[in-house]
């Protein structure tokens, strides 16, 4: 399985961007699939997650109400909005999947699969 993460960049705080997690080699399907993020000099943070069959969604609690996470099904796309975009959320994103279940999908030791992360950077 590969996941392939894009749609980081260079933003002015305020700003908003779309990220996507694209799978090959396997399905979301029966997954639990999420985002999260490293700043330098950090521990890797939980985002969003998402466990594909219910659409059940998760959120960490410094981006709700800012970030949404969603989903093509036939696209086998995972995304996140990214609004309201603050210097603190400059970090790399990554986006990962496992079998996670709800009690667990926030810690990032459960997940196995892992894209190569994509950077967002906002400047104030």
């Amino acid at each position: 399985v590969q996941l392939q993460a894009f749609g980081g960049g260079l933003v002015q705080a305020g700003g908003s961007l779309r990220l996507s997690c694209v799978a090959s080699g396997r399905s979301f399907g029966g997954y639990t699939v999420s985002w999260f993020r490293q700043a330098p000099g950090k521990e890797r943070e939980f985002v969003a997650g998402m466990r594909w069959s219910g659409g059940n969604t998760y959120y960490g609690d410094s981006v709700k109400g800012r970030f949404t996470i969603s989903r093509d099904n036939a696209k086998n796309t995972l995304f996140l909005q990214i609004n309201s975009l603050k210097p603190d959320d400059t970090a790399i994103y990554y986006c990962a999947m496992s079998r996670a279940i709800a009690s667990s999908v926030r810690d990032p030791t459960v997940y196995y699969y892992w894209g190569q992360g994509t950077e967002v950077t906002v400047s104030s």
